[in-house]
């Protein structure tokens, strides 16, 4: 089974973000990936769970490897009906960005 820092590296992969990145727009401990890496860690609190699934646009039960895992890109695509792919690389990035800041916010409002 894979671990979660294998999930959470490959999203970032996916995005084209480091994990340092992640840890920095979350306001995280870059601590917490690195004990995640080394097995220190195997899992994370609810809330933080909650702010990286946000982040990346899936859903908590994704994020730990309970639900399968879908990306966001292919959820875009298909609302912007094929549109998405005649974006350049740096119009894309503006549009993952856009995806995983209503997610945050989203997220944000649920908990208030």
């Amino acid at each position: 089974m894979e671990n979660l820092y294998n999930r959470i590296e490959a999203l970032c992969s996916e995005r084209n973000i480091r994990p340092g990145r992640l840890c920095n727009d979350l306001g995280l401990s870059r601590g917490l990936v690195t004990d995640l890496k080394m097995g220190r860690k195997k899992s994370l609190n609810a809330e933080t769970a909650q702010k990286i699934a946000a982040y990346f646009g899936i859903s908590v039960g994704q994020l730990l490897g309970q639900e399968e895992h879908t990306d966001v890109l292919d959820r875009v695509d298909v609302a912007f009906y094929g549109d998405f792919k005649e974006l350049n690389e740096e119009e894309k990035e503006t549009v993952r960005d856009m995806v995983r800041l209503m997610r945050q916010r989203r997220a944000a409002n649920q908990r208030d």
